[in-house]
Parts: structure tokens; C-alpha cells; sequence
């Protein structure tokens, strides 16, 4: 994506700074790379997980190249306009039944603070309560994570409550801080 001549003025997976595109084979050499951030990645993997090559990672990945769904979840790469590769985000627990979904969101250290995360997810909740009709996302932060409680509160979810001592890594127990939005309240902020 990202190729010159091409009109994405009115494209739907992009916001102003970055849009959304299928995940593809050669966005494993830069998720490999992202990965030897250690101390970042285990806010995000809720861990350190044993090292895998760059081969491996590229195999574990191919099920969801071309935004197929896989596992309940789908993956997008997240692109600046002129083509760079800046991290990724996932559409996941969805559950049509009851109307809920729930999204993931990565990106790699030099882009950050940049608002590309808040843009990204923005556009995946569009997609998720304007052409899936899901009724809330359901989400979660690690309490030791202030970037993400951040994106959470930026992007107006209602902080819903506290799960206690959810998940161990680093030597100690962490909280899930519970965030939820509803479609009315994403409607309400004037984005959808």
C-alpha cells in the first residue's frame, strides 16, 4: 500500500497520519526487531516469551496475512501515508452473539507518541460498531501500563473496574484495569 498515484483520500482504513492494511510476510523483519525491546514487549505480551527467529515468526503469522480471520482475531499492519511501517492492531474477541469485540494495539518504540496508536484504533472501532454492529468493546490495561491507560482514557472508554492480580511477569503480579465503550458513546464523540 502506500503506492504513488494512488488516491486514498477516501479510503476507509486511514486517519490522518496512518491507515490500516492487511499483515503481510515482510512485516515479520520488523516485528523480529520490535521484539528485542524486551522491557517493552512484556508489558505487551504480559511476559517475556522465549525468543523465535525471524523464519518462525513469519510462519506463526501467516494465518492472518490478507486480514484473515484466524482464532477470533484479525490483523492489520499499521502504515504512515508514505508507506512505513509503524506497528500493528487487531480486531479480537469478537462474540456476534452479544455484540462484543475487543482490540489490540502495538506500536514499535521510535513511532510512539506520535498518535499513531489513538488514530489506528480509532479507525478499528469504527469498523468494529459501523460495519460489524457490535454494541461495546470490551478492553484491559495492565495497571503498570500508564501509555495504555492513557489511550484508553484518550480515546473515551469508561473505566469499568479492576481485575486483581490477573497476570504474572517480571517477578510480581499485575491488575487489569477493565475499560468498556459503547457504540452510543462512540457515536456520541462525533468519530463514527
Amino acid at each position: 500500500m502506500g503506492e504513488p498515484g494512488l488516491d486514498y483520500s477516501r479510503y476507509f482504513w486511514q486517519g490522518r497520519r496512518v491507515r490500516l492494511r492487511p499483515l503481510r510476510a515482510d512485516d515479520a523483519d520488523a516485528m523480529f526487531i520490535a521484539r528485542l525491546d524486551s522491557p517493552s514487549r512484556a508489558h505487551l505480551q504480559l511476559g517475556v516469551e522465549p525468543p523465535v527467529s525471524a523464519d518462525e515468526l513469519r510462519s506463526s503469522l501467516e494465518k492472518w496475512f490478507d486480514c484473515r480471520e484466524s482464532g477470533g482475531a484479525i490483523l492489520f499492519s499499521v502504515e504512515t501515508h508514505d508507506g512505513g511501517y509503524v506497528g500493528g492492531v487487531s480486531l479480537h474477541s469478537m462474540d456476534a452473539k452479544n455484540g462484543v469485540f475487543s482490540f489490540g494495539v502495538v506500536i514499535d518504540g521510535p513511532h510512539r507518541r506520535q498518535g499513531y496508536a489513538t488514530e489506528a484504533v480509532g479507525i478499528l472501532l469504527r469498523y468494529g460498531f459501523g460495519e460489524r454492529r457490535y454494541q461495546k468493546c470490551n478492553s484491559a490495561a495492565v495497571h503498570t501500563n500508564p501509555a495504555s491507560i492513557a489511550l484508553h482514557r484518550k480515546l473515551g472508554f469508561t473505566e469499568e473496574g479492576r481485575r486483581r492480580r490477573r497476570w504474572f511477569y517480571g517477578g510480581q503480579y499485575h491488575d487489569d484495569v477493565l475499560f468498556g465503550m459503547t457504540v452510543e458513546e462512540f457515536e456520541a464523540r462525533g468519530e463514527s
